[in-house]
């Protein structure tokens, strides 16, 4: 079911009336900007973030789906958006700490797809953390050339975390041995790591994940959840404040169910429909005019003791 709100049409993929949490889905522009504070997120709107005070002690980004070697009608040059994307980061005006990009950085995993990525991703002058998505792994199906790029210092298949003005961080990769539909998985060895490395970890500490396919089910006709999502998420329950970022399915949808806040971003190279409107996801052609706006970048400040998480969705086009 599809409703029409303020915010931008919102969708509930199964029908099911889920009080205690939100989903929505938000149209009308591309990436995130993230306000951490006290832990808890929240998202709020593009002029309330604008028209907030600036005092923040840090920014980090999300970018995500940048598709480098794309070059089919939904968009002829998947370089040039990512290039755009890049040019708004340059412009805000509080400089990010670091990006976090969550997967399908090439088409192909192609050297030379990889290289022309990491030049324009470069220009932004800022330390980039990466998690691969299933379109970095195809070459030969072992994924060696996105390790040996960004995974040197990563666990397994390029699995990691680290810890950054009071919050830690997880980077997850379920874009290996996709299962049936293409659901993603995380795998058991993964997760034992996982449940060992929040094991350290206060419960009042907040807690960033990120991975390319969405953990939590959004549509599993296309693939578009994690098989073993559910088990990484009874790990990260005791905390007070957890935020799992993704991309994959090129649009902005979320949902908080509890203390945990899913968010998935647009991509930087071309949108793909909304859930079940379509016989199968894929590159979606929109008119000329209307592709920037539904490609951008998502920025996040934390503010310790001020508004939760805040989101603002940043489009290349408006």
């Amino acid at each position: 079911m599809t409703i029409d709100g303020d915010d931008g049409p919102r969708f509930d993929p199964d029908g099911i009336d889920r009080r205690g949490f939100l989903e929505c889905m938000t149209w009308a522009g591309t990436g995130l900007l993230w306000s951490v504070a006290a832990g808890l997120p929240a998202a709020i709107g593009m002029r309330q973030a604008l028209a907030a005070p600036a005092a923040t002690p840090f920014t980090f980004l999300q970018i995500s789906d940048s598709h480098v070697g794309f070059d089919k009608p939904a968009n002829p040059d998947a370089r040039a958006t990512l290039r755009e994307a890049i040019a708004k980061i340059k412009t805000l005006p509080s400089k990010p700490a670091f990006m976090i990009h969550t997967g399908d950085i090439s088409h192909l995993s192609k050297d030379k797809e990889f290289d022309d990525a990491d030049q324009i991703i470069g220009e932004a002058g800022i330390p980039v953390f990466y998690v691969p998505g299933e379109h970095d792994l195809i070459d030969e199906g072992t994924g060696a050339a996105y390790l040996a790029r960004y995974g040197k210092n990563a666990k397994g298949a390029g699995w990691f975390s680290f810890d950054q003005n009071g919050i830690h961080y997880v980077g997850l990769v379920n874009v290996v041995n996709l299962k049936a539909g293409g659901l993603g998985n995380l795998g058991d060895e993964q997760l034992a790591w996982l449940k060992d490395d929040l094991a350290g970890q206060s419960a009042s500490t907040p807690i960033v994940v990120f991975a390319h396919i969405p953990l939590w089910t959004v549509y599993p006709d296309w693939g578009w959840g994690t098989s073993d999502g559910a088990e990484a998420l009874s790990y990260l329950r005791r905390f007070g404040s957890v935020t799992v970022l993704n991309g994959h399915i090129h649009q902005v949808m979320q949902k908080v169910e509890g203390a945990i806040a899913f968010h998935t971003a647009r991509s930087t190279a071309f949108p793909q429909p909304a859930p079940g409107t379509a016989p199968s996801p894929g590159p979606q052609k929109v008119p000329a005019g209307e592709l920037r706006k539904l490609l951008g970048i998502a920025t996040v400040d934390f503010v310790r003791g001020s508004e939760p998480l805040a989101i603002i969705d940043r489009p290349l086009d408006g």
